[in-house]
């Protein structure tokens, strides 16, 4: 299968017009649309998200990935392959946290180019095909080089910050739940946050944290929105000690 993770939002012509492009090269293969609101022009947010959000995925998903404010820049357009799974996209620090993660990731530059690439849209007419490409045993189109090239290798290992705000208002962080235990708080402007295991667990309009189904740390209001308190993507958070 082909996933689609971008930041091009849930309307207008974008994410159609990559499914068409997968089409001609593949009719028959499935595509899926996981993501379509991204942290907009937000690679590194993005990172972490993409990160969480791949281990659901089958070994073999392929997964066509655009965050790329750098689109027409001198950024290297990429085939990483990291636990089984394929990720195509932009070097602009996107695929760094699901390579890092991997013991066996390996990072091939594409040298395939389309009879036409437009300055602004090269989710539509490299990434989409190459995907598609690939989901058909086509090789001839990449070539390798170092895994040490990846754009943004010095970010964290967990990003101590709002990725992510879903359509109830949680707030997801790139911090993974494992890494806390439940007597860690965590801290925003302020405001501190207990541990509790879920929405039930806690009276109906008080904050807490939790472990969301991807295994990262999320701040959420019961029957409410965290992002009513003012939390918002980028917004950084502290982890208080017990």
């Amino acid at each position: 299968m082909i996933v689609l993770f971008t930041d091009f939002g849930p309307s207008g012509p974008y994410v159609g017009q990559m499914r068409t492009a997968i089409a001609k090269y593949a009719p028959s293969e499935i595509a899926i649309d996981l993501l379509s609101d991204a942290p907009a022009f937000n690679p590194k947010a993005s990172a972490y998200l993409l990160a969480a959000l791949a281990p659901d995925f089958p070994d073999g998903a392929i997964f066509l990935c655009v965050v790329d404010p750098g689109v027409g820049g001198d950024r290297l357009p990429l085939i990483v392959k990291a636990k089984n799974q394929v990720f195509i996209g932009p070097d602009n620090g996107l695929f760094s946290i699901v390579a890092r993660r991997s013991s066996t990731a390996s990072v091939q530059k594409i040298t395939w180019k389309p009879d036409y690439l437009s300055a602004s849209f090269h989710g539509r007419d490299l990434f989409a095909p190459v995907a598609a490409m690939i989901s058909t045993g086509k090789t001839d189109i990449s070539e390798p080089i170092s895994k040490d090239t990846l754009a943004k290798p010095d970010w964290p290992d967990d990003l101590k910050s709002i990725i992510y705000i879903d359509h109830f208002g949680n707030a997801m962080t790139g911090i993974r739940a494992k890494t806390l235990s439940a007597t860690t708080r965590l801290e925003w402007c302020g405001n501190k946050f207990s541990y509790a295991k879920t929405f039930s667990s806690v009276e109906s309009g008080a904050a807490f944290w939790y472990e969301n189904a991807n295994g990262l740390a999320e701040i959420s209001i019961n029957q409410g929105r965290a992002d009513d308190l003012g939390l918002a993507v980028g917004e950084p958070i502290s982890i208080l000690a017990p």
